[in-house]
């Protein structure tokens, strides 16, 4: 039986000289492939996607023009030995794997590929005569349709030069190459690396004590008294009199820095973190200088919401010899806290690798965005509540949460489960000039639920509906507005988008029953961030996956805890 335009022999011989050796895998996959591309219909332009790494691909890469190269073939692993081959545009194909039923009058094969002898006991040349005889008949095809995502190819978009190795890569795959990332499946030798090499104590001279007088040290010193005091005893630059020399000599300090023009080429710590404390801040920071021992803290100007760039924070921390710490994203910040800190971890940095991480900092990595006070609406949905049967508790609990914050609420209504009334209710909120709408209840899946259905009637734009937060999954964000274009963010900050609500629109935060039971829920994690009119976006609210677990802790000690970090 041939394999496409080859007979066995021919493709055996081939398969030898391509993949090493005759596997059985590959020749079976050869009668798979030339099998699926006959259903075709001809001058087909047809792609592939196949279930498995071994042998199979090569099948495919020997019969047709698919291959990993040019993309059209695709590997998704599996763990089946299957290939799909489908029309490049439709979609449309067929799906051609090796059939275990129809295995049986073939013992060999069936033996070989339910694995029920070891290499060494296979009888190959049985394996090989049953191989060529059963060709395509213990296989079984079917048609399919690929999803629409696999089709098309993902171009690689804007190639950059990665700031840490200098070698080009895809943009897209962030602010440093996905090698230096950590990705990378080797480890390159020192002789080989493009990324600098700086020694602690290149280009540093030191003297004693007491040849130090009269010259100017080079970095600060610290002195230590064990529950008592910590702080630079000398500055950088201070020029050392003799009777510094005993004090010295008390610190420990036998031996010191001085400046000299040898280390003039390199940068000083204090140089390193004063540039990048002053690129790192954004609205609302402020810092004081000079660095205290090389390093630079940074503070809020006002009470808000810090804002970090947190890709670019850990591109920054990449680079070596360097580094920037900071409290978590999205924190409630009041004004004169200090919220992070930079510094050039040696006393010195070589030129380029200074180079490197002001590359990252070409904008902000922090900001801080003022909370504003909300003019609040309370919406309760529920025909019990509406009716009286139950007694409503949300109000009092939402009205005390945002006057936390400052906020006042100016509207307060309970709504049956009816979407007439509800979007009536939404409207007179809209007139009452509400800007942040909360709704609660009518947000899970039972079918009178109907809270959803009424606020995208009356007008739900940028809906995100279902978090990895518990408690607090079904919670729902939005605006309504009554624009129709997009309004234009007032602040474009560090990878955070401020837009507060525009004259005539409201935001949306709906808030599933669980708030009525539990004291902290996704509600206090979002309330803050609206305030601050940051844009949730889907991404931020994945992210939340990570923590979004509360243990319920009989004490609740949040924020000062693990939830949401």
């Amino acid at each position: 039986m041939n394999i496409g335009p080859h007979t066995f022999e021919e493709f055996k011989q081939r398969a030898t000289e391509f993949h090493g050796y005759a596997a059985p895998g590959l020749l079976l996959g050869g009668y798979m492939v030339a099998a699926a591309q006959q259903q075709l219909p001809p001058n087909t332009l047809f792609e592939a996607v196949v279930e498995t790494k071994k042998c199979l691909p090569d099948a495919v890469q020997l019969l047709t023009l698919c291959s990993a190269g040019n993309n059209w073939m695709k590997v998704i692993n599996l763990g089946k030995y299957a290939v799909s081959l489908f029309d490049k545009f439709t979609g449309q194909g067929f799906r051609i794997h090796l059939d275990v039923q129809k295995m049986a009058a073939y013992p060999e094969i069936a033996s070989w590929f339910l694995k029920k002898k070891s290499k060494q006991e296979q009888d190959t040349d049985q394996l090989l005569l049953e191989i060529k005889t059963a060709g395509s008949s213990i296989c079984s095809i079917a048609p399919i349709q690929i999803h629409s995502y696999f089709l098309g190819h993902n171009h690689m978009g804007q190639i950059g030069v990665c700031s840490q190795c200098g070698e080009a890569y895809p943009s897209n795959d962030g602010f440093l190459c996905r090698g230096c990332q950590g990705e990378a499946p080797y480890i390159m030798s020192k002789t080989h690396t493009s990324t600098p090499i700086v020694t602690e104590n290149h280009n540093i001279h030191l003297v004693s004590a007491e040849e130090a007088v009269g010259k100017k040290l080079l970095h600060d010193m610290t002195q230590i008294i064990p529950g008592e005091y910590k702080g630079a005893a000398y500055s950088a630059g201070q020029i050392v009199s003799i009777g510094d020399v005993c004090r010295l000599q008390q610190m420990g300090r036998f031996t010191v820095a001085v400046e000299t023009e040898e280390n003039s080429s390199l940068v000083h710590e204090n140089t390193g973190a004063e540039q990048f404390a002053t690129r790192m801040s954004g609205n609302n920071v402020e810092f004081s200088l000079p660095p205290r021992e090389g390093k630079i803290n940074l503070r809020a100007q006002v009470d808000g919401l810090l804002c970090v760039d947190v890709k670019r924070l850990e591109a920054f921390n990449m680079v070596p010899d360097v580094m920037c710490a900071s409290r978590q994203d999205a924190m409630e910040i009041k004004a004169g806290s200090e919220f992070a800190g930079t510094r050039v971890i040696p006393l010195f940095i070589h030129p380029d690798t200074y180079a490197q991480a002001l590359h990252l900092l070409d904008r902000p990595l922090f900001s801080i965005a003022p909370l504003r006070t909300a003019k609040v609406g309370i919406l309760v949905t529920g025909t019990e509540v509406f009716k009286g049967i139950i007694q409503d508790k949300f109000i009092p609990l939402i009205s005390a949460k945002v006057a936390a914050y400052g906020c006042t609420v100016v509207h307060a209504t309970i709504a049956p489960d009816d979407k007439t009334y509800l979007r009536d209710s939404i409207a007179s909120m809209h007139d009452a000039g509400v800007d942040l709408l909360i709704t609660t209840g009518g947000l899970s899946v039972d079918p009178d639920d109907v809270t959803r259905a009424a606020l995208i009637e009356a007008g739900l734009t940028d809906i995100l509906y279902g978090t990895p937060v518990l408690p607090g999954t079904m919670t729902l964000t939005g605006r309504i507005t009554t624009k129709i274009s997009t309004p234009t963010p007032t602040e474009l900050g560090n990878a955070c988008i401020i837009r507060q609500p525009q004259a005539g629109e409201m935001q949306v935060l709906g808030v599933p029953a669980c708030a009525l039971y539990f004291k902290t829920t996704l509600f206090d994690i979002l309330l803050p961030r609206l305030l601050a009119g940051r844009v949730i976006t889907r991404y931020e609210l994945a992210r939340m996956g990570e923590g979004g677990f509360c243990t319920t802790c009989k004490v609740c000690t949040w924020p000062k805890c693990f939830f949401v970090k």
